[in-house]
């Protein structure tokens, strides 16, 4: 069973930018998706409006869920770019994934001179790093 399930960058206007499955349940639709990040996206803006205590940023945000079928940790960039992963329910260092996944964005995506902010995400060597990331998360979890 893998550890991580589905890793999503939402830009700061609530537009998918970059989403990968890694479970082997039957995958949903680029529709789905996209309906997913943006509905994440306003669950944020309502809980920043709301949220009686924001972090150091002055942003209120939704960090952490969990359900029986999952659990989903969340990371709100600086740059109001963000960050979330579903794991499977025992999952357990999210967010210490998520703070490397943003490391290896910052290094393959926003060095790239040819990529534009805002826009999908498409990079070779982000996508290999990413990759190598998760499955290092997978075994660590399965040991």
């Amino acid at each position: 069973m893998p550890y991580l399930k589905s890793f999503f960058v939402v830009n700061k206007a609530g537009g998918l930018i970059f989403h990968r499955s890694f479970s082997s349940d039957p995958p949903l639709r680029q529709n789905d998706y996209l309906h997913l990040a943006s509905t994440f996206h306003g669950m944020q803006l309502m809980v920043n409006e709301v949220s009686p205590t924001k972090g150091i940023d002055g942003v209120g945000a939704i960090e952490f869920m969990e359900t029986s079928d999952f659990v989903l940790r969340s990371f709100y960039t600086a740059t109001k770019v963000q960050f979330f992963v579903t794991g499977s329910p025992k999952a357990e260092k999210l967010a210490e994934f998520l703070k490397e996944a943003h490391l290896l964005y910052a290094d393959y995506i926003m060095k790239n001179p040819f990529y534009e902010m805002d826009m999908p995400i498409k990079c070779e060597l982000w996508d290999i790093h990413l990759r190598a990331l998760v499955d290092k998360y997978n075994r660590t979890n399965n040991t």
